[in-house]
């Protein structure tokens, strides 16, 4: 999805130009040490009231750190999920290291296939397709909640798709099909009034600001938005010039790229929110479990929340014009993006996850509530990659 403004703010050489106008954050308002606007927007979001959202952002945060304690156990944390109830599951391969899960605190269940036999799964799916591009065959993840490989298929008439299926076939119950009616693209979308970062007739949203190890500022964002290497535009003035991206149409692609940021400009660390109260800070980049809660800032569907769905996702993009492309190593969720979205900023609680990258043609967005499938890149990723050091308040 190319676009998505994420970013709080761009401080330019006159001085601090907030995102959308949002006021400065109070700290002493409801919702404890998370900022009121995150918390309403899920509280909206999830139908519930803003102390059960603190609530549910606190016990997240909780469980999440038991895991990181029991995976110096040996417990690997790809299989950890929250259930419906809110409680943090960890997929395990024997009564034993269930024990030691559930003497933490945490939910265990003994799974069928482990995370490492998944994952071996999913990367030979991904050689596959990048041998040969599965037309038709929209997207494919491990889900840890069903303990299968899941592949979307839209189409099932092509020989490629149906040569992709024929591979993962041997792999028995580890692996199931689902059939989809809709398409994945990418999200960039056509200039229009109040877009967040014009580039070569498209627009995508500002991500996250960085340094790298010799302290220079860069844009974190979707690779696609910076493809060609483009001059970036935020509100009419020149603020960054792409400089690396790992996307390219009609490859085996990962959607992750930089721009370096002029001199007299900084991304700010934190989170536009469109209006819906104050920017929100951002204190580093956590990957969150799957299951968490999880908002993002576009700037066509602006400020919308979901979860996560599950990581390391690989989708068949078919954007208009363009050959089909496979990009691997995304994450997946129920929030729902558009076109004009991608680049912009993805955030669970305080944490920084990731940048839009792309979602499904029948998304259809309606402020905090609105509910489709989207994929983003995760920030951890791309800062471990190219060695950097996000902007953090």
């Amino acid at each position: 999805m190319a676009s998505g403004a994420a970013t709080a703010a761009l401080v330019l050489a006159g001085g601090v130009i907030p995102a959308h106008g949002a006021p400065t954050v109070d700290p002493s308002t409801p919702g404890g040490h998370y900022q009121q606007q995150m918390v309403q927007a899920l509280a909206d979001s999830l139908g519930i009231s803003d102390a059960a959202a603190v609530r549910r952002l606190d016990s997240q945060a909780a469980q999440q750190k038991t895991l990181r304690k029991v995976r110096s156990s040996g417990v690997d944390p790809r299989g950890a999920f929250f259930d419906s109830k809110g409680k943090l599951t960890v997929n395990v391969a024997d009564a034993r290291a269930a024990r030691h899960v559930e003497g933490a605190g945490l939910k265990a269940r003994i799974a069928r296939h482990t995370a490492g036999e998944l994952d071996g799964i999913k990367h030979e799916l991904d050689k596959a397709a990048g041998q040969r591009m599965p037309t038709g065959v929209q997207g494919w993840g491990v889900d840890p909640a069903s303990n299968k490989v899941v592949i979307q298929v839209r189409d099932r008439s092509t020989a490629a798709g149906q040569a992709f299926l024929e591979k993962a076939a041997p792999y028995g119950s580890a692996v199931t099909v689902q059939n989809t009616d809709s398409t994945a693209v990418t999200t960039a979308g056509t200039i229009y009034p109040g877009s967040r970062m014009d580039y070569d007739n498209h627009y995508c949203s500002v991500g996250f600001g960085a340094r790298n190890s010799s302290g220079d500022q860069v844009l974190v964002t979707a690779g696609h938005c910076v493809e060609n290497l483009p001059d970036l535009y935020y509100d009419g003035s020149h603020f960054a010039k792409g400089t690396s991206s790992r996307f390219k149409h009609g490859r085996d692609s990962v959607d992750m790229g930089l721009a370096s940021v002029d001199s007299d400009t900084t991304i700010a660390a934190q989170i536009g929110t469109w209006n819906n109260g104050s920017n929100i800070a951002v204190k580093g980049s956590q990957r969150a479990a799957v299951g968490s809660d999880v908002c993002k800032s576009g700037a066509t569907s602006y400020w919308t929340c979901g979860s996560i769905k599950s990581y390391n996702y690989s989708v068949t993009y078919s954007d208009p014009g363009q050959p089909d492309t496979l990009v691997t190593h995304l994450g997946l969720s129920n929030t729902c993006d558009l076109g004009g979205d991608s680049g912009g900023a993805w955030v669970s609680g305080n944490q920084g996850q990731g940048m839009t990258s792309g979602g499904r043609t029948d998304n259809s967005c309606n402020g905090v509530y609105g509910r489709g499938t989207s994929y983003f890149q995760p920030l951890d990723d791309a800062l471990k990659y190219y060695g950097l050091r996000l902007n953090t308040a």
